[in-house]
């Protein structure tokens, strides 16, 4: 039940040859003083630490003489290695450097920290005035401002809509619902405020992603022009330029609008809407495949330019790689592969240019009458039936038919439109050699056009 420090003097005994302090309370060093004459030693079961002695007594220990201590260390079995004893003036120049390490790091940031105050103080003035000029600018270039300042862009577009108001409400699409907004200059653009769904959040994102990533990479006169974008937390929009127009389904389905909208102008959008596709499988780079063209997503200006919208699910075609992925576009328009295969390519545009271009040259959607050619080619009396119709007995005849040059155009027209709903996308014309085709010069056929059938013209 011994306790407290095994005592120096013990070490000093010239006689003592076995010591046994074995199963005691020990604690604190073993005196260094013990001296060769000792020739075993037992200190095991206390709690003694510190260096273990370097006498022959202690280095020729069992490990059983030593074990159960609180901190023993030395060159022993069972022992941690011993750390350097450091002297007192050591101990006081290490304390000096940490000192110096913990005191420098912390002015430094002190010294940083006004730096920013500072610095963040004449910012905020800065930006206060910057703001309070800009408010200020009554000019169409508005947006060379709003491309340098989102905050403006959410306050200009939140005041327009008055918080996005239901009467500035001037459609609905997938992914989002369609403002009109007139802002301070006076400058007219179209707002697109993306959906929020909880249940299909990542969609609507994959979406208002896939839009500004298609439409910051083109510039053509066919599509539709971007002016910006806000991401925040409770509102997601896209700004566009505001075409007067409107959409192509639009006009098609007004009487009024559609008697205006005579061969030459409708000529005239079918080109445009074959350029800017030409454009984006073309010479874009890598290729942008579209995936919902139709009527609704062709805006057209006052003068019948026909411009492409709507890239929410737009994909750049990645090169030598598979270009897999989830349905989409607007049934009436899709590819007929796209029952048993998601692969993307130009090929699916192709076919919706195709469904789209016999819309305007009918004015209707031919979704009875291609049903009805794919039910003709597969049965034997096919070419009875085809033969049957004549191409002027499916225009639409809410306005006279073609004349003069324009005849040539609506044959050469629909002639492309059959083979772009080829149902082998492989058959199918590329939109390149649409446009080559559509830029022809012909010979004039007004005279054989009231016999030109459709037999004629798949063949």
């Amino acid at each position: 039940m011994l306790t407290g420090k095994i005592p120096q003097e013990i070490g000093g005994m010239q006689m003592l040859e076995n010591l046994n302090l074995s199963h005691n309370r020990l604690s604190g060093s073993i005196p260094s003083s013990f001296t060769n004459g000792l020739t075993s030693v037992d200190i095991s079961y206390n709690h003694l630490k510190g260096p273990f002695p370097s006498t022959k007594a202690f280095k020729e220990a069992p490990i059983e003489a030593y074990k159960n201590n609180d901190g023993l260390c030395g060159n022993k079995t069972g022992l941690t290695p011993c750390l350097p004893r450091v002297s007192n003036a050591t101990k006081a120049k290490k304390l000096k450097k940490v000192i110096f390490f913990m005191v420098i790091p912390i002015v430094s940031t002190l010294f940083l920290l006004l730096v920013v105050l500072g610095a963040f103080q004449v910012l905020s003035k800065s930006a206060t005035n910057r703001e309070n000029e800009l408010q200020e600018i009554h000019t169409t270039n508005l947006f060379e401002v709003w491309s340098y300042d989102g905050k403006l862009v959410h306050s200009h577009i939140m005041e327009a809509t008055e918080h996005f108001n239901d009467k500035y409400c001037i459609g609905q699409g997938g992914y989002g619902t369609i403002y009109k907004a007139e802002l301070q200059s006076g400058l007219i653009v179209v707002v697109k405020k993306v959906h929020s769904s909880e249940n299909d959040n990542f969609a609507y994102l994959k979406s208002f992603e896939n839009e500004i990533r298609a439409l910051t990479e083109v510039r053509h006169r066919n599509i539709i022009k971007f002016h910006g974008f806000c991401s925040n937390p409770r509102h997601s929009f896209l700004v566009y330029e505001f075409l007067e127009g409107g959409s192509l389904e639009k006009v098609l389905g007004n009487e009024e609008e559609a008697l205006k909208f005579e061969w030459s102008k409708r000529v005239n959008v079918i080109k445009g809407v074959a350029s800017g596709l030409c454009y984006m499988h073309n010479e874009c780079s890598p290729p942008l495949i579209h995936r919902d063209i139709s009527t609704k997503n062709i805006l057209l200006d006052l003068e019948y330019v026909a411009h492409i919208s709507d890239f929410g699910t737009a994909r750049v075609l990645k090169l030598h790689s598979s270009n897999w992925t989830s349905f989409a576009g607007t049934f009436g328009y899709t590819a007929p592969e796209l029952a048993y295969t998601v692969e993307v390519n130009d090929k699916l545009d192709v076919y919706s240019f195709g469904v789209l271009t016999l819309e305007v040259l009918m004015g209707k959607h031919p979704s009875e009458f291609i049903s009805s050619l794919y039910f003709a080619s597969s049965t034997s009396s096919s070419p009875v039936i085809v033969d049957d119709i004549l191409l002027k007995d499916i225009l639409d005849n809410r306005i006279p038919p073609p004349e003069n040059s324009m005849i040539e155009e609506v044959v050469s027209i629909a002639r492309l439109a059959f083979a772009c709903l080829n149902t082998n996308p492989q058959c199918r014309p590329s939109m390149h050699q649409v446009t080559f085709e559509l830029s022809k010069k012909r010979p004039s056929m007004q005279s054989t056009f009231q016999m030109v059938t459709l037999r004629q013209l798949l063949s």
